[in-house]
C-alpha cells in the first residue's frame, strides 16, 4: 500500500477553499474533514464499526427497559423474575461483544490512519527542495511528524469511537426519556439547552489554545534536535549552561500555554457535568413527586433516572472528547501545512529521456541565479561553460565565488534565474529530477553516514547493488582496508550520523557510495580534503580509476588536488574570470597564480 494516492486526495480536499477565506467555525470542521480521504480508504471496516457501535448502543439503551419490567412485573406475584434476569444477562453479552468489536476496528484504523498520514506528510517533505528547509526547522516537521500524528490517531482511534457512542447514549437517552416521561423531558431538555449553548461556546477558544499548545511543543523540539546534533560544537564552546537555558524558556512556554488550556477545558468539563447534573437532579426530584402522586410507576421513574444518568454520562463524555477534538483539530491543522506546502521543483508534465550513456556533456549558458533567502545578491551572474564529455574539470576560487551553487543547480536543488543548463544537449529542466540525479555522483565535503551498518550505507549508492559490488566499491574507495578491521566487517553499525568513524573514514565510505552508483557525471566536492597525506595519495588513485571516462567536475579548495585537471575554471562574484590548464594559469599572473602562489609554493 503506497501512501501517495492518498496523500494527494488529501491534498485536494485540504486545497478546495482557501484557509483564509473561511469564517472560524467553517475552520474548524474543514481542519477535521481533511481526514476524509484517509477514511474513506477503510470505508468498509467504518460501516462496520458503526454498525458494532449502533449495536452495542441500542444494547446498553435497553437496559433500562429491561429493568423496567423488572420491577414492575418480575416482582409481584406470578412474575416470570428468572426471564427477566436472563434477558438482562443476554443484553449484557450482545453489549460485551459488540463494544469488543467496535474497540477492535476504531482501533485498528485509527492506528492505519496514523501511518498512512505521518507516510504522507514524509512523502511530501522529501519531495520539498533545500530552499523549503531554509525556513522551515526539521525539528518541528519531526514534531508534526510524531507529536500531532499522535494526537490525530487519539480522536480517530479512540475519542471519535467514544463519541459517537456518547452521542448515541445521549440522543437515544432523550428519545428514551420522551417515550417514558415526556413532561419530564420537556423540562430536563429546556434546561440542558440554558447549560449546554454557553459551554460549546467556551470550546472555540480551547481549540486556540490547542494549537498554540502544540506550536510550543514543536518549537522545544526544534531547539532540542538542533543542539542534539551539534553536541561537540556546543561542548567545544562550554555553552552547556546557554543551551540549556533556552531549551528551559521553550519547555516552560510550551509548559505555560499547556497549563491554560487544560485549564479551560477543565472549566469546560467541569461546567458541563456540573450544569447537566444540577438539571437532572432537579427533573428527577419534579419526578418522585409524580410517583408520590401516583402519576408515574417505580419501574418508570427507575428507567427514567437510568436514562437520565445515560443522558448524562454521554454528556460528560462528549466534553472530554470535544476537548480532544479540539487538540486534533489543531495538529491537523498543521499537519495539512506540510501537505500544502508545494515543492518549488517540478517534474516536467513530459519529461524527457536522457540516452544511457558513460560520459555526460554540460553546457551553462548564460547562467544566473540568485538564492531566495538572499534575493539582492547574485550567486551566478552571466556564467558560460561547455564541459566536453569525459573531461575533467575543476571549479576554483575564493568563497562566496559560485562554486557550490553551480553543483546544487546541476542537480536541480534549485531552478536557474536566467539562462539554462544542459546534460547532453537536454535542459535540465526538461527532465524528471529523479532521472537527472540518477545520472549524477556527488561526494560531498561533508559526507552523510546513515545509522546503519557499512555495507548498507556503501548500498546507498545503488540499492539494488549485491554485496560484492558493494565490496569491489569499497575496495576501489580505498575503505575495504579500514571496514574489515571494524568488529564485525561490512555488517558493524557506524553510528549516528556515522560517529563511530573518523572524518577520512567517512569519506572513503562517500567515495565508494558514489563509485558504487557507477554516473555518467561525478561531481567532486573537495572529495579528500579531510584525509590525511598518506591516505589522501590512496584515495586519489581510487578517484582517478571512478573517473576514467567518465565526465568529473571537481570544487577545489586545495590546488595540490587538481594539478592532472583537464581544465581549471576559475570563479570569482558567480562569473568565469579564467579558463585553462593548470600550467596555463599558472603563467598567466590572474587570480589563479595568486592563489596558487600562496598554495602551492612553499
Amino acid at each position: 500500500m503506497t501512501a501517495q494516492p492518498i496523500e494527494q486526495a488529501a491534498l485536494d480536499a485540504a486545497l478546495e477553499t482557501p484557509e483564509v477565506a473561511k469564517p472560524a467555525a467553517r475552520r474548524r470542521l474543514s481542519a477535521l474533514r481533511s481526514l476524509g480521504p484517509y477514511l474513506r480508504r477503510y470505508r468498509l471496516r467504518l460501516l462496520l464499526a458503526l454498525l458494532m457501535l449502533c449495536t452495542s448502543s441500542a444494547a446498553f439503551l435497553a437496559v433500562p427497559l429491561a429493568f423496567r419490567g423488572l420491577i414492575d412485573h418480575g416482582f409481584v406475584a406470578g412474575g416470570q423474575m428468572q426471564g427477566h434476569f436472563l434477558g438482562l444477562f443476554g443484553i449484557a453479552v450482545l453489549w460485551g461483544c459488540a463494544s469488543a468489536a467496535r474497540f477492535y476496528q476504531v482501533s485498528w484504523i485509527g492506528e492505519r490512519i496514523t501511518a498512512d498520514l505521518r507516510s504522507a506528510v514524509y512523502h511530501r517533505m522529501l519531495d520539498q527542495s533545500p530552499e523549503y528547509f531554509e525556513t522551515t526547522r526539521t525539528g518541528e516537521v519531526l514534531s508534526r511528524l510524531t507529536g500531532d500524528t499522535t494526537l490525530v490517531q487519539t480522536v480517530v482511534g479512540s475519542s471519535m469511537s467514544m463519541g459517537l457512542r456518547s452521542f448515541f447514549q445521549f440522543t437515544g437517552g432523550l428519545l428514551m426519556l420522551a417515550v417514558t416521561s415526556p413532561k419530564l423531558f420537556f423540562v430536563t431538555l429546556l434546561l440542558l439547552l440554558f447549560v449546554v449553548v454557553p459551554l460549546v461556546m467556551t470550546g472555540r477558544r480551547l481549540r486556540k489554545l490547542s494549537r498554540e499548545s502544540q506550536d510550543r511543543i514543536a518549537d522545544s523540539s526544534a531547539v532540542a534536535g538542533e543542539v542534539l546534533n551539534a553536541i561537540p560544537t556546543v561542548q567545544a564552546f562550554t555553552n552547556e549552561a546557554y543551551e540549556t537555558g533556552r531549551f528551559d524558556d521553550a519547555v516552560e512556554r510550551s509548559f505555560t500555554t499547556a497549563i491554560r488550556r487544560t485549564l479551560m477545558r477543565a472549566l469546560l468539563t467541569g461546567g458541563m457535568i456540573v450544569g447537566v447534573f444540577g438539571a437532572i437532579v432537579f427533573v428527577l426530584w419534579l419526578g418522585a413527586q409524580s410517583v408520590a402522586s401516583g402519576a408515574m410507576t417505580a419501574g418508570e421513574l427507575t428507567s427514567f433516572i437510568m436514562y437520565a444518568a445515560i443522558t448524562a454520562g454521554g454528556v460528560g463524555v462528549l466534553a472530554e472528547v470535544w476537548g480532544d477534538v479540539m487538540r486534533a483539530a489543531g495538529a491537523t491543522e498543521r499537519l495539512m501545512e506540510l501537505m500544502r506546502a508545494e515543492p518549488t521543483i517540478a517534474a516536467p508534465a513530459q519529461p524527457r529521456r536522457l540516452p544511457e550513456t558513460r560520459q555526460a556533456r554540460l553546457q551553462f549558458d548564460r547562467v544566473s541565479f540568485r538564492y531566495p533567502s538572499r534575493p539582492l545578491t547574485a550567486a551566478l551572474d552571466g556564467l558560460d561553460l561547455d564541459i566536453r564529455e569525459g573531461e575533467t574539470v575543476a571549479l576554483v576560487g575564493p568563497s562566496g565565488a559560485g562554486k557550490t551553487t553551480v553543483f546544487q543547480l546541476l542537480q536541480r536543488f534549485y531552478d536557474v534565474g536566467a539562462g539554462a543548463i544542459r546534460l547532453n544537449g537536454v535542459d535540465i529542466r526538461e527532465l524528471h529530477p529523479n532521472s537527472l540525479r540518477a545520472h549524477i555522483g556527488l561526494v560531498p565535503q561533508e559526507p552523510v553516514v546513515f545509522s546503519t551498518d557499512a555495507l548498507e550505507n556503501i548500498r546507498y549508492g545503488r540499492r539494488d547493488a549485491s554485496d560484492a559490488e558493494v565490496i569491489a566499491a569499497a575496495r576501489t574507495a580505498l575503505a575495504d582496508e579500514f571496514i574489515v578491521r571494524l568488529p564485525d566487517g561490512y555488517q558493524t553499525f557506524l553510528g549516528e550520523r556515522g560517529t563511530r568513524l573518523s572524518g577520512g573514514q567517512r569519506q572513503r565510505i562517500a567515495i565508494a557510495r558514489a563509485i558504487l552508483k557507477n554516473p555518467p557525471l561525478l561531481l567532486l566536492d573537495e572529495a579528500t580534503s579531510a584525509l590525511d597525506a598518506e591516505s589522501e595519495a590512496l584515495v586519489q588513485r581510487g578517484l582517478e580509476a571512478a573517473m576514467a571516462g567518465r565526465t568529473t567536475l571537481i570544487i577545489a579548495h586545495r590546488l595540490a588536488t587538481v594539478q592532472q585537471a583537464d581544465r581549471i575554471v576559475v570563479l570569482e562574484n558567480g562569473r568565469v574570470i579564467e579558463v585553462g590548464t593548470p600550467a596555463e594559469l599558472a603563467r598567466s599572473g590572474g587570480l589563479y597564480a595568486r592563489l596558487a602562489s600562496l598554495q602551492l609554493v612553499s
